[in-house]
């Protein structure tokens, strides 16, 4: 079967972005959304990135 990052309908709090990472590796939505917090701090570039993954990834069809 085809394995494909979609953006999550189920699990979402803004667009679905880090949902979808969580459900394309099988991991708790809640370890996803703190790692992109860390990387909003430490890096400062992780807004933008979660912007450009909402504009990018689509929304899960099924």
């Amino acid at each position: 079967m085809d394995k494909r990052l979609y953006r999550s309908r189920t699990q979402r709090m803004l667009a679905g972005v880090c949902g979808g990472i969580a459900e394309y590796f099988n991991v708790d939505p809640t370890l996803i959304r703190l790692a992109w917090v860390v990387f909003c701090f430490i890096g400062g570039s992780g807004i933008l990135a979660y912007i450009i993954a909402a504009i990018i990834v689509p929304e899960n069809p099924a």
